[in-house]
């Protein structure tokens, strides 16, 4: 079939399917409107909930929030994950607390945040920083620890000091990692600023999450759950252009169907 051979036909055939389903699969398994509402129900209530209740305000801050939490998780995931890398006396001392802060549940730090900092955005972004720190920082850390030996060495033979050679050798290898990282953390983020708009928010997409569902209106869940699908689908879409663009230099995978 042609549409396996493109995949961008075969997502969009993917996607009507998937729509049609979501139109009429609910009438069809008699399920009523407030278990199920059908994608006319949804885009009716996307239009009103525009007009009425300010969701591109809200659909906005949620989408700031993101994009700082995310921009300042991945930040300090990328200093810590080098300063770790280059020093395992570092990591050492410092693993068990890293570790002990990942494990720790982040829905279990939200009530805390907001008791300390108010209904802001600034739990939510907290939150967001907290749970993209780690997956940039693990992936940095591994790629330092890593790099080729004999490209250091070669290096350092040239006279390289110890600037050069992170700057020539261990940073750029570490740029494929970084960004299979960011990839991950930028789900991720959409997820961290949900939850703290979940436990203590007053505007935001997981305010009227909340808000619809206290009203009784599934079709409103729906669409903040869309929004903030749209949202993560353009997070990762822009980590994904930005590392074709920056890692324009290593070699493509050669893919071939029979």
């Amino acid at each position: 079939m042609k549409s396996l051979n493109n995949p961008v036909a075969g997502s969009l055939i993917l996607l009507a399917v998937f729509l049609a389903l979501w139109q009429w699969g609910p009438g069809l398994m008699g399920m009523p409107e407030f278990v199920m509402p059908n994608l006319t129900r949804v885009i009716a209530e996307f239009g009103a909930m525009w007009q009425h209740s300010n969701l591109l305000e809200h659909t906005l801050i949620t989408a700031f929030e993101i994009i700082v939490g995310f921009a300042l998780g991945a930040l300090l995931g990328i200093l810590i994950g080098v300063s770790l890398g280059l020093s395992p006396n570092a990591e050492a001392i410092l693993s068990p607390y890293i570790l002990a802060l990942q494990i720790a549940p982040k829905v279990a730090f939200a009530p805390l945040f907001v008791m300390w900092l108010g209904y802001t955005i600034y739990p939510k972004i907290l939150i967001a920083i907290l749970i993209v720190f780690f997956p940039v920082m693990i992936n940095v850390l591994s790629a330092i620890r890593t790099v080729d030996p004999d490209m250091v060495n070669l290096v350092r033979a040239m006279n390289a000091n110890r600037w050069q050679i992170f700057r020539l050798v261990e940073f750029p290898s570490a740029m494929a990692a970084l960004f299979s990282g960011l990839r991950i953390a930028s789900t991720l983020a959409v997820i961290g600023v949900t939850v703290g708009e979940l436990v203590g928010g007053n505007k935001g997409l997981g305010f009227l999450l909340v808000n619809s569902e206290g009203q009784g209106n599934t079709a409103g869940v729906f669409v903040a759950i869309v929004m903030l699908t749209l949202i993560g689908v353009l997070a990762y879409a822009a980590v994904v252009w930005a590392e074709k663009r920056v890692l324009h230099y290593l070699p493509k995978a050669n893919l071939s169907t029979v």
